[in-house]
């Protein structure tokens, strides 16, 4: 809903094929939940822009095709102007200055990426001058109907390899599972998972049919469907008792992978901000 025809050609038909990666850099060492506290600076340059700064926190750093960069491109009513740029892989200044070794989610490079000097050509800014956060909480929107999908998958793979443990596991004569114990622990861990599973289809349906509540409710799915998938590991890992802090079984990954998803793509802090302002029209 942004971009011109030229760079859905050029950017996004490649992006939806799966032929190129994309990342996005909003965050900074300063500005994590603040998002508008930025000091990437763009400075104009002719027909481009030169850019300078760092960005935190980039999924696919050094790996993408493309990076949707926020700058600040000056000021407005005493508020910083924050325009979306469209800054491609490869450009000459655009380097990995560290690599994040994370406690989960790590088949994905997440970096801390610096911009010096990158010149980057107007033809690039994706939507209007100083539109840059309408574009960046469009994208969040987005990316948080797939956080809360992530968190489902994540929490649903923990809560099977519960059940099958639980069957398997025996103790004082019998399969764990027979106990009530582990019984109620399982029902309360697949009832939050359906319940996180349909928030998160509401919130994707509205997306789709492009209703104005969306982002409150993209923010209700991510919230509880991350929030659910931290329960739920955590359960998981306690049914299976000791052997579920050995990484000989899986829900030890599952449980490092769940604990990002309550902080990126907006904490739940921020989560239930948003949904109260969208509930009482703030």
């Amino acid at each position: 809903s942004f971009g011109t025809e030229e760079q859905k050609q050029k950017f996004l038909v490649p992006l939806a094929k799966g032929e190129q990666l994309g990342a996005f850099c909003l965050s900074e060492p300063q500005a994590g939940s603040d998002a508008t506290n930025q000091k990437t600076r763009a400075v104009e340059d002719g027909d481009s822009f030169i850019l300078n700064g760092t960005k935190s926190w980039v999924t696919n750093g050094g790996e993408a095709d493309v990076y949707l960069t926020m700058a600040v491109t000056g000021e407005k009513d005493g508020r910083k102007e924050i325009t979306a740029f469209l800054v491609e892989g490869g450009t000459e200044g655009l380097t990995v200055s560290s690599v994040e070794h994370k406690m989960g989610q790590r088949a994905s490079q997440t970096c801390e990426m610096s911009l010096t000097d990158i010149k980057v050509p107007k033809a690039n800014v994706l939507g209007e001058r100083g539109g840059g956060m309408k574009v960046a909480f469009s994208s969040l929107d987005n990316g948080r109907i797939g956080i809360a999908a992530l968190s489902v998958g994540i929490a649903q793979a923990a809560l099977d390899e519960a059940k099958n443990y639980a069957k398997d596991r025996t103790a004082f004569g019998q399969p764990i599972a027979e106990f009530q114990a582990i019984q109620h622990k399982l029902a309360d861990m697949a009832t939050e998972v359906e319940a996180a599973r349909l928030l998160t289809l509401r919130a994707a349906s509205m997306k789709d049919a492009g209703n104005k509540q969306t982002g409150t409710y993209a923010s209700m799915a991510k919230l509880f469907a991350s929030e659910t998938a931290n329960r739920v590991c955590a359960e998981a890992v306690q049914i299976h008792g000791g052997n579920g802090f050995s990484r000989h079984y899986n829900v030890e990954k599952y449980y490092r992978d769940a604990r990002i998803t309550t902080i990126y793509e907006g904490t739940s802090e921020i989560q239930r901000i948003v949904i109260s302002r969208g509930i009482l029209k703030l």
